[in-house]
Parts: structure tokens; sequence; C-alpha cells
């Protein structure tokens, strides 16, 4: 099995072990593509969606992935400790809205759905378990917007009730469905949108990289094991 971990930025990139000192197998449409170990290739493809679907789809076309392990730090709607590990059950984009003509909210247009489910969420948390990285699962928002408190969140959370949000994983999991190749995304709570320091959470966020850049390749490897 050819797995793909694909981070947006460098520094979650840089979380793995090792991953620093790696030389790109090339770059292509200024992505660099690395690989971390047999049949595992990395990038950090950028931040926000429209980055996020190039690098998954030259991901998919180019390399012949047959899953993308989405990695990141992400903004935490609830108390969870900075750190913990969240295994997306299923992405929504918040920022999609054809309301006007008649569609539900969030409903992408030509596939048509709101959420996008990843693959085998719960597996994925019980191999993280055993591998010695506890993870809860539940629903991630996505959009390009970097978020804070305010009215904006709140509609976020009362809308599509997520957990978490960031500014990739819905984009990829698009992608992912057109191609027929598998998704998992795994995040770390990096701070909290309604905490009066958000702010200083967010710029601080060495414990949730600490916390991904162990976790990421362990669950990659099992996943590729238990796939063969």
């Amino acid at each position: 099995m050819k797995i793909a971990l694909q981070f947006a930025m460098p520094s979650e990139l840089h979380a793995l072990p090792g991953a620093r000192e790696l030389a790109p197998l090339e770059t292509v449409s200024g992505v660099p593509i690395f690989e971390i170990a047999p049949d595992i290739l990395a990038c950090a493809g950028g931040v926000s969606k429209v980055n996020a679907a190039m690098a998954a789809e030259l991901l998919c076309l180019r390399y012949g992935v047959d899953l993308i392990l989405n990695a990141g730090v992400a903004g935490c709607f609830t108390d969870l400790p900075t750190g913990t590990l969240v295994v997306a059950s299923e992405f929504v984009q918040h920022d999609v809205d054809t309301t006007a003509v008649g569609d539900p909210i969030g409903l992408v247009s030509t596939v048509n759905q709101v959420a996008f489910p990843t693959w085998q969420p719960e597996r994925c948390a019980e191999l993280l378990a055993s591998l010695g990285y506890p993870a809860v699962t539940g629903r991630v928002s996505t959009g390009d917007w970097f978020a804070v408190k305010g009215q904006r969140a709140e509609w976020i959370r009362g809308t599509f009730s997520p957990l978490l949000t960031e500014m990739e994983g819905g984009a990829i999991a698009q992608v992912c469905l057109r191609n027929g190749v598998r998704f998992v995304s795994v995040k770390s709570v990096s701070d909290h949108l309604f905490s009066d320091s958000q702010a200083e959470e967010y710029f601080d966020f060495g414990q949730a990289l600490e916390a991904l850049g162990r976790a990421v390749l362990p669950l990659a490897k099992a996943l590729q094991k238990a796939g063969r």
C-alpha cells in the first residue's frame, strides 16, 4: 500500500522524526515531495483549500497513492486539552453556501453532499491507541478562514456541530472521494476558539506538533501493514 502524509505547513511536516534533514524526491507545482519511509510519501501542500486540493490531486494522479493521511494542528470548539489527537470521522466545509438557490448549507456541488466521511475512523483511533497514542473521533469543519472567537465561530458551532476547525481537510476529502482514494485525517488540538488566550495558544503550539509528530508515522506504518 502506498500512503501519502499530507500536511499544510512545513512545521507540521518537520515534526516527523528526521523529516527536516530529508531532500525532496522532486518539487512539482511548488510542492516538494519527500519519501519518509518505503512507500510512504509526505508533503506540506500549503494552507487553505485550493493549496490542499492541488497537492492531494498531485498525490493521487502523479504518485498513485492508495491512501492519503492528512495531519495537522486544528482549533477546538470544546475544552479538549492541547495536544489531544482527534481522528476525523467526517468533514464539512463551513464556507460553502448556495442556500440562495435552495441548497442546504454546506452542500458541495458536483458531488452533491455536505458531509465527507473518512475511511474507518474508529479503526484508526484503535490503531493509534494500540500504538500508545490515545485519540478521540469527531467531525471537523474546514474553511478558508482562520477561526477566532466571535459570531462566525458561534455560527459554525451551532450549524455544523464540529469538534475542530481547520483549513484543508475538507478539500482533501473531496479530492480523495472523486479519485477513489482512501482518506484518513488526524488532527492535534493547538488552540481553543472560545478561550481568551487563543492567540497565545496558537503561536505556541509546540505541544500540539510534538503529539502529532510522534503518532503520524507509526499510524501510517500500521495502516500500511494492515493493508498488505
